[in-house]
């Protein structure tokens, strides 16, 4: 589970898009509510069953051919809401989440702390 000092770290961006879960042949279309550089919060399915030992892929659908995709872990289960934290993510899916979030700070400087601040989490 992921510490506070870790979670405030990334600023949050309330983000739509559709979103899916996926774990082993289990798929949960859920509610985006928002992401960063190190995870993703969703709204939990009502048919959820998955299990939070083992590791999900979280796809988000920013346009028909534009997609994120990670593997996440579960690190968080609060008031219907799943917290997830970003395990690895391939290089076309940093590029565009970092671009989201670079234009949703608004500021360069604030990219480049929480770029770094990623670095040192690992």
């Amino acid at each position: 589970m992921s510490d506070n000092n870790e979670r405030r770290r990334f600023q949050r961006i309330a983000f739509d898009a559709a979103t899916e879960l996926a774990q082993g042949e289990c798929h949960w279309p859920v509610e985006l509510h928002d992401l960063s550089l190190r995870g993703l919060l969703v709204e939990r399915p009502v048919d959820w069953n998955g299990h939070a030992d083992q590791p999900f892929t979280a796809t988000i659908t920013l346009t028909p051919e534009t997609r994120l995709q990670m593997e996440v872990e579960l690190a968080r289960v609060d008031d219907g809401l799943l917290g997830f934290v970003c395990r690895h993510i391939d290089l076309d899916s940093i590029s565009h989440l970092r671009r989201l979030v670079e234009l949703n700070l608004g500021n360069e400087d604030l990219l480049e702390r929480e770029l770094a601040a990623l670095g040192r989490t690992e």
